[in-house]
């Protein structure tokens, strides 16, 4: 397995243990809800004050469940991101996919993810529309930019 190769199957593994990890949220915050709806079968017209205690839980679980979805349909759409990337592509010009090294530090141009240490190395997943990014987008080796008053110069590209 190439690295490239290496570090788009963490990333995915990464991303997926995201997803498994919203999806339980939400899965038990409906539950929860379920459970509470049933235990709350007082008097609609005159609820108690535990009657009006469960209906605010209700409706704070129902905020944080609605959070947990965008959270997770950010999640999903990162990984649609990864799968439509080809690790077998060796680039010449920075695109999707790209292994890029950038004053030592190498560069994953993907989606904005966490960094990953692999094989002693530290990589940035990097996203094509971030400031760096889209400043990579389109080059090769030797291109040199500045960035927030810092100088860089494209080593590699893979």
């Amino acid at each position: 397995m190439t690295i490239k190769q290496q570090i788009l199957h963490r990333y995915k593994e990464l991303v997926q243990d995201r997803i498994d990890v919203f999806q339980d949220m939400i899965s038990g915050l409906t539950e929860d809800a379920q459970n509470d709806a049933k235990g709350s079968a007082g008097d609609k017209h005159d609820p108690s004050d535990s009657e009006l205690a469960k209906q605010t839980a209700l409706s704070m679980m129902h905020i944080e469940q609605e959070k947990l979805n965008y959270k997770l349909k950010e999640v999903l759409e990162q990984k649609k991101i990864l799968n439509t990337i080809d690790e077998t592509i060796t680039h010449k010009v920075i695109a999707l996919g790209s292994l890029v090294t950038v004053n030592e530090m190498m560069l994953f141009i993907s989606t904005a993810l966490p960094k990953i240490n692999l094989n002693d190395k530290t990589i940035f997943a990097v996203s094509p529309q971030s400031p760096l990014g889209s400043k990579l987008m389109g080059n090769e080796v030797g291109f040199t930019f500045d960035l927030n008053g810092k100088g860089y110069t494209i080593e590699s590209v893979f």
